[in-house]
């Protein structure tokens, strides 16, 4: 016994070396303070095992720099440097803080490479490592930030930072690029905002522009098609005039920690995040095509990448020099074929004796540089464009207002899809051609109009039989086969029979042209959102019956087979907490739907709005909550179909002027038959977070699948947080498990969002009522920061959903 209490207090010695001799050969800190510096050996990690401070060296290069890069993903991904214009060379550095309390890196001469250099009133400084990746200089004495790396960002834009600029201090923030994969000294390539009346990003080479985003809209820039609202939520524009501050925010409520903005040495500007199993995701990406380049078809040129060559002259212009242009060099732009017609006069005003200019309109443009916002209502910016000689082409952007060009139009694109319309001024005879066409139609409508008149005579006698033809062609249009397979969403045999409506008046077929008088002409000015099935415009019938419009883009992950499920299943519809389909429109490849206008949009628009939430307090949330409550219970139950919703979540509860909610967007439901209690798709659509467990992973779906969704929904209005975030300190954690840990410790009303303050019921918040005891969630779906520490009962990455089709939305 005694030899092996020996062998044991010999065993413990041992272990205890052996860890002290770990710790010093790779000792990891929480802190740097005077009397504890970084040495070259050791780390700094952040309290959440996100992010580490410490040394490394570039591609094995000789050099050693202080950075900061995550965790727990490999390849190693720099997120900021120190010393990046004075590499450690020799043997031995520390980051230490000085007795001035500054930070300071110095190598084994006692030199100092790197230095916050910042006014210190005590030299009890702390150095920390946020979870969000900012090294902070704190005063240990007061808590106050004396630096932090979030304000001298390098070329990697974190979640929670800013770059911008002040005009009273003179204060920059912008992202450099490295020199090169194995050298972070300033590159080529820097990255900030440029002052003036409406707010751009630009990337300079050289000084020079290189690339530039398109004007700030309030949610996104304008000339990054991509930026949809997934991503253009995680950007915030915050001006102060008082202050004389513009600066670009990236917000951390909703988003992974594993996202960020970053510029390369060669000039690539990406928004990336990480994946497990697929590594960094981008986003959208910056000079994706040659037309990406700044200017490269000089002044009144335009770009189209899917064109060859890529630059032609805009609409009255001419190339400058011909010969430069059949060399494919664009640069030095286009001229004016033909003077303006104001400019024939000294006045800057239209007379009645002389024909006015008149404007041409391009769709799907990125518009000009050089813009200039004008205070005054949209119906007027045509007008002032008009009166002013001076004024090139004007465009009228939804959240900004009024543009005008008052100089060269330079930097212009032709998008695919997305963009918005910008109306050139021309001179009135550069429109001849138009009017050669408009007596030709007069004409050929002429004589139209005669053999109209005859067919109409005989087509009187045969109306019935007409329309049911006219009824038959659309049927063939919808390619029912009326074969049971035929649709994933409903049968063929019942899509038939809910489509051949006896009644046309049961849910009219409007023509295109009443909808393009009704939109004018999907104008951006009528636009009200943008969705999964295309964009949404607000619209006024003939009747002045306000309407909600909604079309299916070409570039949409929806199509056909959805377009005919909200036909279908709406038509036969009716409760006071679903929307209502006034009709649908089927001409040439338009596909579009037309609603009643709910005057108060999406529930989102509320709920997740730092000022509009307040105004959302208990009453009004627990009606929003009984609303859509009653309107599951009757597709569920009440309904001549019995329907599944599939797609149930804030977004899709839209507000009448009442605040009164409806159910709305049912292309990804489907019909139950009688007994029937449960069915399995191969295709899984939804949305992340809403859906149930046993749908996203096998595609199995049933009433209870919408339960689930209504019960995320529910837990959202409550708290005021999004079901895709993270919460509290532990990183994975969602908010169903963040509201299980409250339930776990009695602390459910601290759930509440308190935006609403005294307002709510505590007995219709908690439930007094007697119910069957919930079970803790077994694992939820959630898109966050992925660690290896994760336990896969808490986070499943959207990226393991392997043996279905997952259409996230």
């Amino acid at each position: 016994m005694g030899g092996e209490k020996r062998s044991s207090v010999l065993l413990s010695s041992m272990s205890r070396l052996f860890n002290l001799l770990l710790l010093r050969c790779c000792a990891a800190t929480n802190n740097i303070t005077l009397s504890r510096p970084l040495s070259q050996d050791q780390i700094l990690t952040s309290p959440g095992q996100f992010f580490v401070l410490g040394f490394f060296q570039p591609n094995n290069s000789a050099n050693r720099y202080l950075g900061i890069w995550y965790k727990d993903i490999a390849p190693k991904k720099i997120v900021w440097v120190a010393n990046r214009e004075k590499p450690v060379t020799n043997s031995s550095a520390s980051l230490t803080i000085g007795s001035d309390g500054n930070l300071k890196l110095v190598n084994g001469n006692q030199d100092t490479l790197w230095s916050t250099n910042v006014s210190v009133q005590s030299n009890s400084s702390v150095a920390v490592l946020s979870d969000n990746g900012n090294f902070e200089l704190i005063d240990g004495i007061s808590g106050a930030n004396l630096w932090q790396s979030f304000e001298h960002p390098y070329d990697t834009f974190l979640l929670g930072a800013s770059i911008g600029y002040n005009f009273k201090t003179g204060e920059r923030r912008f992202l450099t690029s490295w020199k090169s994969d194995s050298d972070p000294s300033p590159g080529n390539f820097v990255v900030g905002l440029l002052p003036g009346s409406t707010i751009q990003a630009f990337v300079w080479k050289d000084r020079l522009p290189y690339w530039r985003s398109g004007q700030w809209d309030k949610t996104k820039f304008i000339g990054i098609p991509e930026m949809d609202s997934s991503s253009s939520s995680v950007f915030d524009l915050r001006e102060d005039r008082h202050r004389g501050t513009v600066y670009l925010y990236t917000d951390t409520y909703n988003q992974s920690v594993a996202s960020n903005m970053v510029i390369s040495s060669v000039g690539t500007l990406q928004w990336v995040h990480w994946e497990r199993g697929q590594g960094w995701i981008v986003g959208w990406e910056a000079q994706q095509n040659p037309c990406d380049v700044y200017g490269v078809c000089g002044s009144f040129g335009v770009c189209s990448p899917s064109e060859s060559p890529i630059c032609n002259c805009l609409r009255g212009f001419t190339p400058k020099s011909d010969e430069e242009w059949s060399k494919g060099n664009w640069t030095g732009g286009c001229m004016r074929r033909t003077n303006l017609s104001c400019e024939a006069n000294t006045s800057s005003k239209p007379t009645n004796t002389r024909k006015t200019d008149r404007f041409w309109t391009m769709d799907r443009m990125k518009l000009p540089d050089l813009s200039e916002y004008l205070e005054i209502d949209d119906d007027l910016c045509q007008e002032w464009c008009l009166n002013n000689c001076s004024c090139m082409g004007y465009a009228i952007v939804y959240g900004i207002g009024c543009l005008v060009w008052t100089e060269n139009i330079i930097d212009m694109q032709k998008f695919p899809f997305g963009g918005e319309e910008f109306f050139l001024r021309l001179a009135h005879t550069e429109f001849a051609d138009e009017r050669l066409k408009e007596k030709l139609i007069i004409s050929l409508t002429t004589i139209s109009c005669i053999i109209i008149l005859g067919i109409l005579v005989y087509g009187i006698r045969r109306k019935r039989s007409t329309k049911l033809s006219k009824r038959k062609r659309i049927f063939k249009h919808f390619d029912l086969s009326g074969n049971e397979t035929s649709s994933e969403i409903l049968p063929g045999n019942t899509m038939r029979s809910h489509l051949e409506l006896e009644d046309r008046s049961e849910l009219p077929m409007f023509d295109l042209n009443t909808i393009l008088v009704a939109t004018d002409n999907f104008s951006t000015t009528n636009k009200l959102g943008q969705g999964g099935f295309g964009p949404v415009y607000k619209g006024k019938l003939h009747d002045g019956k306000y309407v909600a419009v909604k079309r299916l883009s070409s570039s949409s992950g929806q199509g056909l087979e959805e377009f005919k499920n909200e036909v279908m299943l709406i038509s036969k519809l009716q409760h006071r907490n679903l929307v209502r389909l006034f009709g649908y429109c089927i001409e040439k490849e338009e596909r579009i739907l037309i609603y009643e206008l709910m005057a108060n949009k999406s529930l989102d628009t509320f709920l997740f709005d730092p000022t509009k939430r307040a105004d959302l307090h208990w009453p009004k949330r627990f009606n929003i909550i009984q609303g859509v409550a009653r309107g599951l219970l009757y597709l569920h139950r009440d309904s001549c179909l019995r329907v599944i919703h599939r797609d149930l979540k804030v977004s899709n509860i839209l507000l009448d002027d009442k605040m009164n909610p409806k159910i709305s967007d049912f292309g990804l439901a489907r019909k139950f038959q009688g007994t029937q209690l449960l069915a399995n798709t191969h295709r899984v659509v939804g949305t992340l977070g809403y859906m149930s467990p046993e749908y996203a992973l096998s595609g199995i779906f049933s009433e209870k699948s919408d339960v689930f969704s209504f019960g995320v929904l529910l837990l959202e209005i409550v708290s005021g947080r999004k079901i895709t975030a993270s919460y509290d300190d532990d990183k994975r954690i969602s908010l169903i498990g963040y509201a299980w840990r409250l339930r776990s410790e009695s602390k459910e009303l601290d759930l509440l969002d308190e935006a609403m303050a005294d307002s709510f019921s505590s007995s219709e918040v908690t439930s007094e009522a007697e119910l069957p005891r919930p079970k803790q969630p077994t694992f939820t779906f959630q898109t966050g920061f992925y660690s290896e520490k994760s336990d896969s009962n808490h986070l499943l990455s959207a990226c393991e959903l392997t043996e279905s089709v997952l259409e996230g939305r």
